[in-house]
């Protein structure tokens, strides 16, 4: 435990719990919310070819993910840790929010 502490950074194994448990969430979530998100786009693959479908559904999980992951990391008293995440991924992007 000590181990997968140091590697994500966190305190305490109650704090590795809940970032697990925010992470298995967002997942899920992310997944099973991008398909209304794409009826409600009008993206479908009937109206589209896979090829141009699936990165396009992969797009829209990708970023339900990242707003998803926020609310849910709020949600279990994680949103400072996760904004520590956030800030590093987008400035690998080379957003910076600083």
């Amino acid at each position: 435990m000590d181990r997968l502490r140091r590697i994500f950074k966190v305190d305490s194994n109650l704090q590795l719990t809940l970032v697990f448990i925010v992470f298995s969430i967002t997942g899920s979530l992310s997944v099973v919310v991008s398909g209304p998100l794409m009826d409600l786009l009008g993206i479908s693959d009937e109206v589209l070819a896979p090829w141009l479908f699936w990165p396009l559904r992969i797009a829209v999980v990708m970023l339900a993910y990242q707003v998803l992951l926020m609310a849910v990391a709020v949600c279990f008293g994680q949103g400072p840790y996760f904004w520590r995440m956030e800030k590093k991924m987008l400035r690998r992007f080379g957003i910076k929010l600083d």
